[in-house]
């Protein structure tokens, strides 16, 4: 998301110490006969588009909410519908300077349980990343009059060095991931998202093209080396105006399993039809890439913050999903009120846009966590 409040530790640069064979293109991981566990996810994945369902996915969903932070056994959606998001989003920022929590204040530790316990009741995780700059030390949003992404993806630089270190952090903590039998957990990996703007500083307008398509492949071959078969690569920039803008960044067919799209809703009743608009160029563009290719396709990242349009669920979002048929949709989180007032993407109880939210949940098209158990 653009605009992300945070609770960040004092970081400065860092120091480069410990914390303590490529996969193939989608078609490949599915045919190989030892199936790995993103073989798996990824049938299973196949099986959600052939049937042309959606699964609901709810970024930070069972770790706070808009009036708690940190209980146990609590999501605002199960609240309000009674059941889980089918999918989980989490992020990894912060991992890469060896913090226990990571930059929304959720300890490593909470989020490898609760994944393992989304994996458990027949969910689903994806996880994205908002590393720090490798050339400031500062947060992935603060802006940047260097580019960044050219110095890290340049052999013998200092930012090259810093980045591979962090890379091989991440790679480690996805590496840990396992589900109640010890076995890896199957995730969704959505790197250097957004690329189409300006505001990260792995952004398209801070980098060339040929440097951010590099940094995807320094940020595989680090994985590959680590070993992870655990892992769907998900490719999503933000709003674009046609299928070749939507391309422009794109790093290749061996590195992307799922053709994503992140496409927020603003500016409330006045802002609908623009996002309609930016729906059809922006995921259209990625649906049609993906049916070319045969890959997956997804809307990554979407909502309408504060929901001023109390039944978007059923007014702006299902139409769209019975539209395209997304394999998944994610909506942003539902940030305490101590984070940011009215930074909530999906109703909680009390919340006016309740009843939209249980028809959009009890509709035939939407996969919540207890029938998606069934998607085996």
């Amino acid at each position: 998301m653009q605009i992300r409040h945070s609770i960040f530790a004092a970081a400065g640069l860092l120091l480069l110490v410990s914390c303590g064979g490529r996969q193939g293109s989608s078609a490949e991981i599915a045919s190989t006969d030892s199936i790995t566990p993103a073989g798996e996810l990824l049938q299973r994945l196949q099986k959600v588009q052939a049937s042309g369902l959606t699964i609901y996915g709810h970024d930070d969903d069972p770790v706070y909410g808009v009036n708690w932070f940190g209980d146990e056994g609590r999501s605002d959606v199960l609240e309000t519908v009674g059941d889980y998001p089918g999918m989980m989003h989490w992020d990894l920022g912060l991992i890469e300077s060896c913090s226990a929590v990571n930059l929304d204040s959720v300890a490593f530790d909470r989020m490898a349980r609760e994944m393992a316990l989304q994996e458990k009741r027949g969910g689903i995780n994806a996880i994205s990343w908002h590393p720090l700059n490798p050339h400031t030390g500062k947060d992935a949003w603060q802006p940047v009059d260097t580019d960044v992404v050219t110095l890290a993806v340049t052999e013998g630089t200092p930012e090259n060095d810093t980045l591979r270190v962090w890379l091989g952090r991440a790679a480690d903590y996805l590496a840990s991931l396992k589900d109640e039998e010890g076995k890896p957990l199957p995730l969704i990996f959505r790197p250097w998202h957004e690329m189409s703007g300006g505001w990260f500083w792995w952004g398209g307008p801070n980098t060339t093209v040929d440097s951010y398509r590099k940094l995807w492949e320094m940020t595989r071959k680090a994985f590959d080396e680590k070993g992870l078969d655990n892992i769907l690569y998900a490719y999503s920039p933000d709003v674009v105006g046609s299928k070749d803008e939507y391309m422009t960044w794109y790093p290749g067919d061996e590195y992307v399993d799922i053709m994503g799209a992140d496409v927020y809703h603003r500016d409330g009743h006045e802002g609908t039809e623009r996002w309609f608009a930016a729906i059809d160029s922006t995921y259209g563009a990625a649906a049609a890439v993906a049916a070319e290719k045969g890959k997956i396709a997804a809307l990554t990242e979407t909502g309408c913050e504060a929901l001023p349009v109390e039944d978007w669920y059923t007014s702006c979002l299902l139409p769209v999903l019975k539209k395209y048929k997304p394999v998944y949709v994610t909506v942003w989180r539902n940030g305490n009120r101590n984070m940011k007032a009215d930074h909530f993407y999906a109703p909680y109880p009390g919340h006016p846009g309740v009843e939209s939210f249980k028809t959009f949940h009890n509709d035939s098209i939407t996969v919540f966590a207890r029938e998606l158990e069934r998607i085996r």
